[in-house]
């Protein structure tokens, strides 16, 4: 059975990446995460994908990581197996990837909601980081991100009770970017995703870096950064083409170049 089921043809140049573990909730396991980074490094390689969506079914995107392959593992055994280095790979995706979230996203499901660039959440999402209550705590970089997302004090409120909380909290707190209802909640998504990859993909990979680097980086250095991504724009096509549909009030062809 695959685990990870990708779908390429609904809209142009929109890829559909799914997790599919239907009757375990879609937990988590290196196979799942092993799966889902080869079909990124696939959907880089395909000039035809400009954008990727990320998604479980109604009931779970991804409901925490599979406790039963590690319950009785020791902290040798964790430290060599290092599991979460592989997940490493889903950040270093240069494609615009959406986590398009129903039902549970608990665990290491919210961590990997907040691995891709935004998430957009039906209006039945529930969000969690509930390893406090197992004896454990976030591993895959909900203590990193989510406190990026949504300020210290609420990270920390989170995190050490454990509590699930709902798509609507998730997107007052600046964790979610939209939320759609559950009822056509895929068709919004796809639709959303169809704008980007309407945008140079050029310059969408430019913007999502930049903008990551806002995280990684010191502000002075994050502007210099930013102006040169803004001049290398102006090496390729889709520039030429973009400011001159402009002048000429008709709508841009962008073609990658």
């Amino acid at each position: 059975m695959e685990l990870i089921k990708v779908t390429t043809e609904v809209v142009p140049h929109v890829a559909l990446v799914e997790i599919n573990r239907p009757k375990e909730m879609n937990a988590l396991n290196i196979q799942v995460i092993t799966e889902l980074v080869g079909a990124l490094k696939e959907m880089n390689s395909d000039d035809r994908v400009r954008v990727v969506v990320l998604t479980g079914n109604e009931q779970a995107f991804a409901a925490g990581a599979d406790i039963k392959q590690m319950a009785e593992k020791s902290e040798a055994e964790m430290t060599a197996s290092d599991e979460f280095r592989i997940w490493d790979e889903i950040t270093r995706f240069p494609k615009p990837l959406i986590a398009a979230v129903s039902g549970y996203a608990l665990g290491g499901g919210s961590e990997l909601a907040m691995m891709c660039d935004f998430i957009v959440a039906a209006d039945n999402a529930t969000f969690g980081q509930p390893e406090v209550k197992i004896g454990t705590i976030p591993g895959a970089g909900a203590t990193q991100r989510l406190t990026h997302a949504v300020g210290k004090s609420r990270a920390m409120e989170l995190m050490l009770t454990g509590r699930f909380f709902k798509a609507q909290e998730a997107f007052e707190a600046g964790m979610v970017a939209r939320v759609f209802p559950t009822s056509g909640f895929m068709e919004e998504v796809i639709k959303l995703a169809s704008e980007i990859a309407a945008r140079p993909p050029i310059a969408v990979q430019l913007a999502k870096r930049a903008i990551l680097d806002a995280y990684e980086m010191p502000l002075a250095k994050g502007l210099m950064e930013e102006r040169k991504k803004f001049y290398s724009t102006f090496s390729t096509l889709d520039q030429k083409e973009g400011m001159r549909a402009f002048l000429e009030k008709r709508k841009p062809n962008f073609t990658g170049q």
